[in-house]
């Protein structure tokens, strides 16, 4: 078509700067965009997704909305795929994955393990989970590249030998540079990382997964995702004053809470979503991460269309236009649950502390506090992650600060700065942003996840003080951010927490109070207004980019049997064709358990790569039911307390096998396939709870475990952990069977519960083989 190629041939001589403009018409035809400058051989497919969405709405004969066209348009079999909302799973092909460097270890490890040469689809890791933040940016970044090099060579050379991009320590985090570069509109991008839905931002299907997902769709083998429900979020009216894009997810999180949005997607939608920034809808998708939401994703729009343009990809831009009636939803479309909310009504949110979903209003929290007992001195503020790190966030936050700098002000509580990324970083460094935010008292960290996963070496505190912090982060539970169980961390905007940094407590209102300047006079702080893209061109930085060489079998991946780091995988072992008899009780587990309970971040990241030593971290922040503590369990065969790791080690030297009991949402959080490695490595077998997060659940499932729930959750109250237990009838395992579970108690009686799961056929056969690595590997070997 004639104005398409005219408009590629203009975008291109745009975009190519003092280049000279060489690329033949021909190629800017639909199928002929790259889906990123560093795969240009790599191509959007749209007339692929057009293809499917038409069979698949003759099929269904319905109006789709969005997830559904993005999600049913990336099938592997969309003419026989069996399709129904939050019943039938789904074979899906996603375009491209990509791993952040602490469960891209255990991912590529698993992919060497499958004896593949090459990725079957783009791939990239990202050097962002290893930096703790000390004293500033480059600092830091030198002791991090230091500390951790054996595991970036690793990384670095795995990458090259298999065909993975690789983004250098100090690159940014791992979702803004994905929105940077990857993300597109219609995308299906799955991520190693739980807040990789924040690529909806663009328009994308982008999915957070475990290691073994990832391993699947780089080996080529169709993804397997149950087909989610789908909650549309009606936006209308226009945000306006303090009010901002986080604050819509805070509310939402508000009305769903941590478990509300569990196997559906977030379908943004209605007239108020033109007036959110393309960053700004990425906020809102990645914090949906915090209600447990497969993803989220909005409509292609002009605010994409500007992003786009401004990040040098115009000509994604112009293709998507050409398609656009595939990249919203079909009018007349059905969600499963509608929620509205008018943005002319928000009003500016905070939520904590210890979970993302108690939601207040800005103008309660100090009284809440002091009611509560909270602390409402603020230690320390935070701002970045990658959450709100974009050029836009960081231009409020600046706006924010130089109104106190001009008054004489700065912060009375400790300030910090995360970019994004090194483009993020670079354009507010020459914008002045960066200067206004340390005249302010800001320290810049280094463009990592930092504070947000407790990558933080933080002196301010001693553990067990109790404190407050506020940060423009997405998760805020127990111990996340500093290992101390008594810091009450709260979320909320960047702006919000630039200006309760200034004020030092929870009990200032930026909307009406008023603040006391260095000449004695009150005023009060205007509502933040900044640019949500710079007037000039992204200032990229260093080039922190290595691209993998054409052949990379002659590259060499070192991994030392003696390391303390890196260890490769040995197979688990096979089902014994067995019922699992007598099993002890490891722990049963009081409350909430995140994956941050079973496998804790922080000091332990530089464990992900060795799976043995990382297991000694196994369930020590989960809270035993049987004495109100953590990492202190009953040895039911010697009868001593001791943590949590030597107890299962006990047992499993002593080849008995064991059981978790869990509570509601057990796994929520990150998406660390760790949290099911360890209690598999370990010699667990079966994990028992009221209800699972949906990642958790599939990267149990995938190690051979047998994730089940209670099918009457107050069977909960029948199960002690002095008990033993066996599961009956797995030589009958079937789909939508249910489990018989027998609870032996230590006086001789005996009670009957039923258990049920959520496997299909192809899942139960990973857990026979072991795992699903295992079972991969037996249908190659039938194949060769």
């Amino acid at each position: 078509k004639v104005p398409v190629l005219m408009l590629c041939f203009f975008q291109h001589a745009l975009n190519s700067g003092i280049r000279r403009y060489h690329v033949a018409p021909v190629l800017c035809q639909r199928a002929k965009v790259a889906m990123s400058h560093f795969e240009p051989n790599e191509y959007i497919n749209y007339e692929k997704l057009e293809k499917n969405i038409n069979i698949v709405r003759k099929r269904l004969d319905r109006p789709l909305t969005l997830s559904e066209k993005i999600v049913y348009g990336h099938l592997d079999d969309p003419a026989k795929q069996e399709i129904e909302r939050g019943k039938t799973y789904l074979r899906l092909r996603p375009d491209r994955v990509a791993m952040q460097d602490a469960t891209a270890q255990m991912a590529m490890l698993q992919f060497i393990s499958s004896g593949l040469p090459k990725v079957a689809v783009p791939s990239t890791i990202h050097c962002d989970h290893l930096i703790e933040a000390q004293s500033g940016g480059e600092k830091d970044l030198r002791r991090a590249k230091d500390i951790n090099q054996e595991v970036y060579n690793f990384l670095a050379t795995a990458g090259a030998k298999y065909g993975v991009g690789f983004w250098k320590p100090g690159s940014g985090i791992i979702h803004q540079i994905i929105l940077e570069n990857y993300s597109y509109p219609g995308v299906m991008l799955i991520g190693t990382d739980s807040h990789t839905p924040n690529g909806g931002g663009l328009g994308g299907i982008c999915i957070g997964v475990g290691g073994a997902d990832a391993v699947d769709v780089m080996a080529g083998i169709p993804w397997e995702l149950k087909c989610p429900k789908v909650i549309g979020v009606k936006l209308t009216g226009k945000l306006s004053g303090w009010s901002s894009p986080k604050d819509v997810i805070l509310k939402v999180a508000g009305i769903l809470t941590v478990k509300g949005g569990t196997g559906a997607i977030i379908e943004y939608h209605g007239p108020g979503v033109d007036s959110i920034s393309c960053t700004g809808m990425a906020t809102i998708c990645n914090m949906g991460a915090e209600i447990g939401a497969t993803t989220s994703v909005f409509p292609y729009n002009a605010r994409m269309k500007k992003y786009l343009g401004k990040t040098g990809r115009a000509d994604i831009a112009a293709l998507a236009d050409e398609f656009q009636q595939h990249l919203v939803p079909d009018s007349g479309c059905q969600y499963d649950q509608v929620i509205e909310i008018n943005l002319s009504e928000l009003k500016p949110h905070i939520n904590g502390p210890f979970t993302p979903d108690l939601a207040h209003p800005v103008s309660d929290i100090g009284a809440v506090a002091e009611k509560e007992g909270w602390p409402v001195d603020i230690r320390v503020g935070l701002i970045g992650s990658c959450t709100n790190s974009s050029y836009e966030d960081m231009g409020r936050s600046a706006a924010v600060a130089k109104q106190a700098l001009a008054h004489g002000l700065k912060c009375k509580s400790k300030f910090t700065i995360t970019p994004g990324s090194e483009q993020i970083r670079a354009t507010i460094e020459r914008d002045g942003y960066a200067q206004i935010l340390r005249d302010v008292g800001g320290l810049v960290l280094a463009n990592a996840c930092g504070p947000c996963i407790g990558q933080w070496d933080r002196k301010d505190i001693k553990k067990g003080e109790k404190n407050t912090i506020v940060t423009s982060y997405n998760r805020n539970f127990t111990g996340r951010n500093d290992a101390n169980p008594e810091t009450h961390a709260f979320v909320t905007s960047p702006e919000i927490v630039t200006a309760l940094s200034i004020a030092g407590t929870l009990k200032f209102n930026p909307e009406t109070d008023f603040l006391t300047g260095a000449d004695g006079k009150k005023f009060k702080l205007e509502a933040p207004d900044a640019d949500e893209l710079p007037k000039l061109e992204f200032d990229p930085g260093q080039d922190t980019y290595q691209y993998p060489p054409k052949d990379g079998s002659g590259q060499h991946v070192d991994v030392s049997p003696t390391s303390q780091r890196l260890q490769l995988l040995e197979p688990f072992d096979k089902w014994d064709g067995k019922d699992l008899e007598d099993m002890l009780i490891l722990i049963k587990v009081k409350g909430k358990c995140t994956t941050d309970h079973i496998s804790a971040a922080g000091p332990w990241l530089k464990f992900r790569g060795h799976l043995d030593n990382i297991s000694n971290n196994l369930l020590i922040g989960a809270i035993n039911i049987e004495n109100g503590k953590a990492n202190s369990v009953r040895n039911a065969l010697t009868q001593e307390f001791g943590p949590v790791p030597d107890t299962a080690r006990y047992y499993k030297k002593m080849g008995v096998k064991w059981a978790v009991i869990g509570d509601e949402n057990y796994g929520e959080g990150s998406s660390r396939e760790h949290a099911a490695l360890e209690p598999r490595h370990l010699g667990g077998r079966v994990i028992i709870t009221k209800s699972f997060a949906r990642i958790h659940e599939t990267n149990l499932k995938k190690q051979g475990l047998l994730p089940l729930t209670f099918a009457d959750p107050a069977d909960y109250n029948k199960i002690h952990p002095v008990d033993k237990l066996s599961i009956v009838g797995l030589a009958d395992f079937a789909p939508g069977k249910p489990l018989k579970c027998i609870i032996k108690h230590p006086n001789g009686s005996q009670e009957t519960i039923m258990l049920n799961h959520t496997f299909n056929e192809s899942q139960i056969e990973w857990f026979q083989a072991g795992s699903a690595l295992n079972r991969m590997k037996e249908l190659q070997q039938k194949r060769s």
